[in-house]
């Protein structure tokens, strides 16, 4: 019987079995051995430096274990295209037969040489084939029609794609550490640096980062426990987060691709045609997900047109550079995410390109274009799917505001970018994000932009809470430009901010002239901010405070304005204030059906975290504060019964009411 061997100088090597350790693989080991029991044709598959080599050699490192009796290994290390028939050639000279060893012209001639064995049943292993996959898929479905005894174990970036094939998709290592113990990826790790003595209990977290990015590829974490010989952990850390390509293991090694981060992906690149490389570069400048159409658009440019685009996506996919996410049961566009060791070594070949500037460019402008987009949902009521975009986009829109620090002629971009997403900032508890950006980047804008004043505003409004005084003096700053242009959306969301300034300083009064202004002032459909309902919302709330039975009426003009049907978050607000002025004037029954209703409307429609938590509390409030609801009265006559809900509690009067929960500004 044969041992698993490997091409050496045209002939089969016997070599001593052997347990190929593999950490963190013993479910991946123990279903590719029942896909070789239970199928001829096995094709393990992953990105490079995944280990789809290592797990196959483990799996067939004890014949006995197999319905095969003898075991030939042919593993391809070139990494460059091939002429045809040379997989074939390699076999037969394996095989060293005398009927066509080195004369192989065909399968026929090499289906002879394996029919003539002494040992009937043959495994043949075919070890990273992308070189010649297109030869190895001819070659493997034409062995498998003459050898009706024959399995075939395949090693590739991608499947063979034939009608009997079982494929094993081999994924990174896991990197989420368990409650106890570590993750699968840093018990590699620490396996590969067992001795150097530099992995402590202190660094845990430093070591999950490190299997973090790189994403769990044993060959980088390989590497990477290769540079523990000279560094510490954190600094490997430290490096690692700007790229990993200079990943290098200075010990020998068999095969030229392992011995760098840069060689793997290189290899994989090499294989590539041109139309496929330029796309691969460009795409570099997304640094999380995105849709065929932000791709389509990013890498469009005179040397590469928009059909050619989606098809190289499909190649990209196909060899484990791309991953394609979708959503099950959801009808939206699926998005691509590229490794960070592939998007790391395609940006160093779009530098050296010298297509940097040109791509970023068009990302930005997409960026800006897709909070465009995000904002024109927002205003025409498919406000869930404006969140939804402004999500998807959040880290690329994130990584355009670094950069716009660093290049200002972005700065006019991003700003623009941020003004369009006012409403992620305000309605999705990320106003300390927003404030940021805008504060970094206000001091680049020229002087005389027509972005300033409502940039001025918007950061006004964002800090409100958090630095009044810093509030204040941005409103100051951005009210003459709003004065001198007419601008009468602009002078009114003035207004309304100062209305929550005077909130906060507990002077109701004023606060509540403001809010009335920004409400009589903000034109219903003017997008930018808020609306009118926002700002009467608010008034209602505060007259809660001083006149209850006035702040049910601004409430209700509230729900009656015209953009109501189609801004759920100011709606909510509106509902608010509505049951807040019922809960006051003693009507709890009224104030409990309204919040609930609002509260499951606004569940079912937005995503917006901040009003949910405030109409939540609301309702706790209310029910713990409320007596419990009394039997239904059946002497009452059904023409004179008047709801619960429409009536006050009377039952409370004469004993002092609960405090009323707080009503935040920070909603409004």
């Amino acid at each position: 019987m044969w041992a698993a061997g490997q091409e050496d100088g045209g002939r089969l090597v016997d070599r001593p079995r052997r347990h190929f350790g593999l950490v963190g693989r013993d479910a991946e080991l123990a279903a590719l051995r029942t896909a070789l029991a239970e199928h001829r044709l096995v094709t393990v598959t992953g990105v490079a430096g995944v280990g789809k080599s290592r797990l196959a050699l483990g799996a067939v490192a004890c014949p006995k274990d197999g319905p095969w009796e003898a075991i030939v290994r042919i593993r391809w290390h070139d990494g460059v295209p091939a002429a045809p028939w040379a997989l074939a050639a390699r076999i037969a000279r394996a095989l060293d037969s005398a009927t066509g060893a080195y004369g192989c012209s065909g399968t026929a001639d090499l289906a002879a040489a394996m029919r003539s064995l002494p040992d009937g049943k043959l495994l043949l292993l075919l070890d990273d084939v992308d070189p010649v996959h297109g030869d190895c898929t001819r070659l493997v479905q034409s062995l498998l029609t003459s050898l009706p005894t024959l399995r075939v174990l395949v090693t590739a970036r991608r499947p063979l794609e034939l009608g009997s094939e079982h494929v094993l998709r081999l994924a990174p290592l896991d990197t989420d550490a368990p409650s106890e113990g570590l993750s699968p990826a840093a018990e590699l790790l620490h396996a590969q640096s067992v001795g150097r003595g530099r992995i402590m209990t202190a660094e845990r977290g430093a070591v999950d980062r490190v299997c973090a990015l790189v994403e769990g590829v044993p060959l980088a974490l390989e590497l990477a426990a290769a540079q523990l010989e000279d560094s510490t952990v954190s600094r490997l850390v430290a490096r690692l987060e700007n790229g990993q390509c200079w990943l290098t293991d200075p010990g020998p090694r068999t095969i030229r691709r392992h011995r760098s981060v840069r060689a793997s992906i290189g290899a994989v690149h090499a294989l590539c045609e041109p139309a496929v490389r330029k796309v691969w570069r460009r795409l570099s400048v997304f640094v999380e997900t995105f849709a065929e159409q932000a791709a389509t658009f990013v890498c469009e440019s005179t040397d590469l047109t928009p059909d050619e685009v989606p098809p190289a996506l499909a190649e990209l996919t196909a060899i484990g550079v791309l991953v394609r996410q979708e959503v099950p049961g959801a009808v939206r566009e699926p998005r691509y995410r590229m490794s960070r060791a592939a998007r790391d070594f395609a940006a160093e070949r779009l530098e050296a390109a010298g297509e940097s500037r040109a791509a970023q460019d068009r990302h930005a402008r997409h960026c800006r274009s897709v909070a465009s987009v995000a904002e024109a949902l927002w205003n025409t009521g498919l406000q869930q799917q404006a969140i939804e975009l402004a999500h998807d986009e959040h880290d690329d829109l994130t990584d355009l505001m670094r950069r716009a620090v660093r290049h200002h002629p972005y700065a006019e971009i991003v700003l623009e970018t941020v003004l369009h997403l006012w409403f992620w900032w305000a309605a999705h508890s990320r106003r300390e994000e927003g404030a940021a950006h805008l504060l970094t980047l206000l001091p680049l804008l020229p002087s005389d932009s027509p972005l300033t004043s409502r940039c001025q505003w918007l950061a006004g409004w964002l800090i409100a809470g958090a630095d009044p005084a810093t509030s204040r003096r941005l409103l100051n700053l951005a009210w003459p430009a709003a004065v001198l242009t007419g601008d009468d959306a602009l002078i009114g969301r003035i207004a309304h901010v100062h209305g929550t300034l005077a909130w906060q300083r507990d002077d109701l009064s004023t606060a509540a002239a403001h809010y009335r202004h920004a409400a009589d002032t903000i034109p219903g459909l003017v997008p930018g901010g808020p609306t009118p309902t926002v700002s009467l919302a608010a008034l209602a709330v505060v007259q809660t405070r001083t006149d209850p039975t006035h702040a049910a009426r601004t409430a209700r003009q509230a729900l009656a304005q015209q953009t109501g049907s189609h801004d759920t978050w100011a709606t909510a607000l509106a509902h608010y204030a509505c049951a807040l002025a019922d809960h006051h004037t003693g009507r709890t029954g009224r104030a409990r059906h309204r919040t609930r209703r609002a509260l499951a409307h606004l569940d079912a429609r937005l995503d917006a975290p901040q009003a949910s938590t405030a109409l939540r509390h609301l309702l706790d409030h209310i029910d713990q504060s409320a007596p419990p609801s009394p039997h239904p009265r059946a002497h009452v006559p059904a023409a004179r019964a008047t709801p619960e809900a429409d009536q006050p509690d009377h039952r409370a009067a004469g004993r002092s009411r609960p405090e009323l929960p707080p009503a935040t500004h920070d909603l409004f």
